[in-house]
């Protein structure tokens, strides 16, 4: 049997990605970039070795705005969903919503990241536990 093939995309379907392997790093984040670039007050990520992603969809690889000195944002340029973040590492990071199966436990964030940008009102726990 192979590598677990690990499927996702953007509202309109025309960015798909197939991530191979084991997830890396599943967790939160409530840094100001990740808040701006999904709109919401902690996003769920997932990171994948680039080597380990392929863009399926008809509208191949996503459009991307640099963040930062590090990494790019990711976004579908046809309906605007956030896809992730590709980094210069060369690491992507998913956003968990976009999978096919964001239920599936190896997607469940183990830690949280920027707890001080994470407004007071918003309690995010992990699978680990923390909040």
């Amino acid at each position: 049997m192979g590598e677990k093939i690990h499927a996702g995309g953007c509202l309109c379907g025309a960015i798909r990605f197939e991530a191979r392997g084991v997830a890396e790093r599943p967790h939160t984040c409530s840094c100001r970039f990740c808040q701006r670039h999904t709109g919401a007050p902690t996003a769920a990520w997932v990171e994948f070795p680039a080597e380990r992603l392929a863009w399926t969809g008809s509208g191949g690889r996503p459009a991307t705005w640099r963040s930062s000195a590090y990494s790019s944002r990711a976004f579908c340029p046809a309906c605007g969903s956030s896809i992730g973040a590709i980094d210069d590492e060369p690491v992507v990071a998913l956003l968990i919503g976009g999978f096919d199966d964001p239920a599936d436990p190896v997607l469940a964030p183990q830690y949280h990241s920027f707890e001080d940008c994470r407004p007071g009102w918003l309690r995010v726990g992990t699978a680990s536990g923390e909040e």
